[in-house]
């Protein structure tokens, strides 16, 4: 280890001179850096890299900050593969001292150590014996602001990194699924890392103080248990946008990466509208919840974003997404929500088409609410061509193209794949396990789904589908017992009570679901199938086949089951089942 005479700084013993101030580099502890002592570090212990300020031209730079470890690599700033104010626009490298400025010779020495200094560098990201780290898990950035009411704005700011870093290629980043679990709990990055399957975890804190941010940041090497790099800036509000392209920016050099393609999925503006782009992530945040109110209030919101950027594209993903979710619960009906959805997503492809995000809710509207199977592959499959790390592509292409359709081995394939890329994602899971049951694979439906429930009991999908898969075992009274934990919750799991009473020979209870529904009917939107399931497992082929056409006048998210659906069986001896799926435009 050399250190620095002038100002105390640590290097790797392959540096020569200090890139701050030029000074040689001598061997062994230095003088203490000033300020030292006196914040409570000693000079003989091991000092980290320098939490360095990033702050804006025109504005008083930050004081550097100093995170003390005995195992922190020092990450000397020629390790950056160009100059901050290449980055992002809004930082440059702080000036040599005084008594060396003077020195030319300092200046050529300091501008050969830039480059030198990144391949020395290198060697913090790419230890012996270990590979180059291409994983990174973004946390939920820590809000101290002293008001839950900017919740969303940190967590925005985490979702927005982690939304920009996955469109590398040669990255995988943990999505917000799985790291919002870890919001308020105590950090311990190893255990995270594992948890995750990832060789590098990010965590942030943001203070807002009126239009002021502050936004401090960490990036941990698990594996070597060292700090690659920290820095903390001082921004407007209106400068949210620049600093987390900046971050990003800085984070990939740090990483080394090696990138396909021009990297437009990191450094393009999705908006040059600070308010909008801020509107966005608040209605990322009541999305994220899936109540009906929140699905309502992310949708208002991302109609203002939109409103003051007519052209930002990620926003009317947000409206279609929202809107295409909304019947699924069913908290509304396809008829009230498809046709906003459609349009929508229309608008945000025709502004950007080449946006990943946009071509997965095209690939699941068509699929889900039009059975439209071609549109949908198409969609979905472009989807990936333009990134492939995205969990929520390939779950989406699994759940409602694949399982729908028979393929179920690409199905499976392509579940596995979104648990690798998203291992923590409840619903994601909890799917998993319905089309393994829809697959026939009903041992592992059960497994996978009991494997969920012990991943998040509380879980609305974790509940049902560990009930629907108990039933498609045949193991009714157990399945009636998550019934009735689910409902406890205030959910109505008439679904697999329904299904569990009509095939366990319950008609009387089944009934009383089935009369639950058609009162309901009449105030609000039911979902059709499930009474079809239920009454066709009672034997009343009759009323199922009336109740799939109401489905089918309907569009009902789940009438695209009709074909693999194990509790469809006592239809499909009859005419009209076969007749139905040609209509779905489904493979017999």
């Amino acid at each position: 280890m050399k250190r620095c005479p002038e100002c105390g700084r640590d290097y790797d013993n392959s540096m020569m001179f200090c890139l701050d101030d030029g000074a040689e580099l001598l061997y062994g502890p230095a003088k203490s850096e000033p300020g030292a002592a006196a914040a409570g570090f000693p000079s003989d212990e091991p000092q980290t890299a320098i939490l360095h300020s990033t702050a804006a031209p025109g504005e008083a730079p930050t004081r550097a900050q100093i995170h003390m470890t005995d195992q922190t690599a020092i990450l000397p700033r020629g390790a950056e593969a160009e100059p901050q104010s290449k980055i992002g626009g809004v930082a440059e490298k702080q000036s040599f001292s005084a008594n060396r400025v003077a020195k030319p010779l300092v200046v050529v020495v300091v501008t050969f150590l830039i480059f030198v200094g990144g391949f020395f560098g290198y060697r913090y990201f790419k230890p012996a014996g270990s590979g180059q780290i291409n994983s990174i898990a973004v946390l939920p950035f820590e809000n101290r602001s002293g008001s839950a009411d900017t919740d969303y704005l940190s967590d925005g700011i985490a979702e927005s990194l982690i939304f920009r870093l996955s469109q590398l290629p040669d990255l995988k980043v943990s999505p917000v699924s799985s790291v919002i679990r870890y919001k308020g709990k105590e950090f311990d990055a190893k255990k995270i890392a594992g948890e995750l399957g990832v060789g590098s975890v990010m965590s942030g804190r943001m203070t807002q103080r009126g239009d002021n941010l502050t936004i401090s940041v960490e990036l941990i090497d698990v594996a070597n248990n060292k700090i690659l790099w920290g820095e903390q800036y001082d921004r407007k509000l209106s400068d949210l946008l620049a600093t987390q392209r900046e971050i990003a920016a800085t984070i990939t050099q740090k990483l080394q990466l090696k990138l396909s393609g021009d990297e437009k999925g990191l450094t393009k503006k999705y908006t040059n509208s600070s308010e909008a782009y801020q509107l966005w992530l608040k209605g990322r945040f009541h999305f994220a919840r899936r109540t009906e109110d929140d699905l309502k209030k992310s949708i208002e919101i991302f109609q203002q974003a939109v409103k003051l950027d007519p052209n930002f594209a990620l926003g009317y993903v947000g409206i279609a997404e929202s809107y295409s979710v909304i019947p699924s619960y069913p908290y509304a009906s396809p008829a009230e929500c498809i046709p906003p959805a459609k349009v929508a997503i229309a608008k945000a492809l025709e502004i950007d088409p080449d946006l990943p995000e946009a071509h997965t809710v095209a690939g699941m509207i068509a699929s889900a609410y039009e059975w439209d199977w071609a549109k949908a592959e198409a969609d979905f499959k472009r989807s990936l061509e333009l990134n492939p790390n995205l969990a929520i592509t390939h779950y989406r292409y699994a759940w409602v193209y694949l399982s729908p359709l028979g393929r179920h081995d690409e199905a499976v394939a392509e579940m596995r794949k979104a648990t690798e890329l998203e291992p923590l994602s409840t619903i994601q899971n909890a799917n998993f396990a319905a089309v393994l049951m829809y697959a026939g694979r009903i041992d592992e439906a059960v497994e996978q789904a009991k494997k969920t429930y012990d991943l998040d009991p509380t879980h609305i999908g974790s509940l049902n589908w560990i009930a629907h898969s108990l039933n498609a075992k045949g193991r009714y009274a157990e399945s009636l017992e998550y019934s009735a934990q689910a409902e406890r919750t205030g959910f109505k799991p008439y679904a697999t009570k329904g299904v569990s009473f009509a095939f366990s020979g319950q008609r009387d209870k089944a009934m009383e679901i089935v009369k639950i529904w058609q009162e309901a009917e009449s105030r609000r939107y039911i979902m059709n199938y499930w009474v079809a399931v239920t009454l066709g497992a009672l034997g009343d082929r009759d009323g199922a086949f009336a109740e799939l056409e109401k489905a089918y006048k309907n569009h009902d998210w789940f009438l695209m089951r009709l074909k693999t659906d194990p509790f469809a069986e006592p239809l499909r001896s009859d005419p009209r089942y076969k007749e139905m799926l040609k209509r779905l435009n489904l493979p017999e």
